[in-house]
């Protein structure tokens, strides 16, 4: 009869028949609402109990991500990404809003050392070098004459001829088309340990990332690291780093323990959703895209990655207003990224190729972060 009370009163005069007798139904008073209370504190109760279990999953892990942001915080992320931006001034000369090398390219992959290094001059980076493998470097050259391009990755002396550009350069790319050569890759192991001597942000993508599975030792604990996996290449660095389960229904958690297990460094894990960590934080990123995934994306993330973190480091914390600049960095190029996919998408739907998303860059960058 309680519930039969709380239906007549929402609806009114009793126009819903509660098989209940109209004088009944005024007379029940007090005793009706507290009857109609108890009968919705029953059905909450109820709720409750059937939906318990999904939502203890939610608040267990709400609560070991504490310092994980929600959607709601993306347009203070947009004001951080804004922060690090150098202003464009008659008062700069070359090279000072970044010069970024990318270490990749040999026989079969070429268009990824160049992706990554167009996408980061078109972000806003002065000059971008390119040390690949020397049967590389001629085909790299004809796609573009803004690539200064070094083919010496595959030589004896590789190291050394990059060492000597490392003084110049403020971050290094590395992976974009690298391939798997043990030549190259043992030349890739010098180059990492040289750039860690000099403090250089290194971003590392690609077959970066199965050289540090085969090797986690080689960026254990480098706080100016920063891992970009995929799907695959991060169940490769996971059971390469922890050889235990991975939680697959809870990818904010999988990611921060991954990053304290390298000694946290930055891992940023592409997918449906970016999640970004640094082992303390967890940043994601869900900028709107499309279902559209071509060869290449991630080497336009890669090379405007490079650019974003020299700019995020020269800012400093102040600009990020305590959040870890390489954080902020990783944020603003997922979120660049896909938006390039959206707007090239709109254009060319299936037919989008990243070719297509880069010419899009310099739009994409002014939509999100020069308003």
């Amino acid at each position: 009869m309680g519930v039969h009370c709380v239906a007549v009163g929402a609806c009114g005069r009793g126009k819903i028949d509660t098989g209940v007798p109209r004088m009944a139904v005024r007379t029940c008073g007090a005793a009706a609402a507290g009857a109609a209370v108890a009968a919705v504190a029953a059905l909450l109760s109820a709720a409750i109990a059937f939906h318990w279990p999904p939502l203890h999953a939610v608040l267990q892990r709400a609560f070991s991500l504490h310092t994980a942001h929600p959607t709601k915080d993306m347009e203070s992320f947009f004001q951080l990404v804004r922060n690090i931006v150098p202003a464009l001034t008659l008062k700069k000369h070359k090279g000072q809003d970044g010069r970024i090398g990318i270490v990749g390219g040999c026989q079969e992959y070429t268009g990824a050392p160049y992706f990554a290094g167009i996408s980061a001059l078109k972000v806003g980076a002065d000059l971008t070098h390119v040390f690949c493998a020397r049967e590389a470097a001629p085909v790299i050259k004809s796609y573009s004459p803004e690539l200064i391009v070094h083919p010496v990755l595959d030589s004896s002396n590789a190291v050394e001829e990059v060492e000597k550009w490392l003084p110049r350069l403020h971050a290094l790319v590395v992976g974009p088309g690298l391939g798997r050569d043990d030549l190259i890759l043992n030349n890739v192991r010098g180059i990492l340990e040289a750039t860690k001597a000099r403090d250089i942000p290194v971003v590392i993508d690609a077959d970066g990332l199965w050289l540090i599975a085969q090797q986690p030792a080689l960026i254990h604990g480098y706080q100016k690291a920063i891992l970009t996996p995929n799907r695959v290449e991060f169940s490769r660095l996971w059971e390469a780093v922890l050889s235990s389960p991975m939680d697959t229904q809870n990818h904010s958690g999988s990611v921060l323990k991954l990053s304290q297990a390298l000694g946290n460094i930055t891992v940023v894990q592409k997918g449906e959703h970016d999640v970004i960590s640094n082992g303390q934080q967890v940043f994601v990123c869900s900028q709107e895209g499309s279902g559209r995934r071509c060869g290449g994306q991630g080497d336009l993330l890669s090379g405007s990655l490079g650019v974003m973190v020299h700019w995020a480091l020269l800012a400093g914390p102040e600009k990020t207003q305590g959040s870890s600049p390489l954080l902020v960095a990783a944020w603003g190029a997922c979120t660049l990224t896909r938006e390039c996919n959206h707007q090239a998408f709109q254009k060319y739907g299936r037919s989008m190729t990243t070719t297509d998303m880069i010419a899009e860059v310099g739009t994409a960058f002014n939509k999100l972060f020069m308003t």
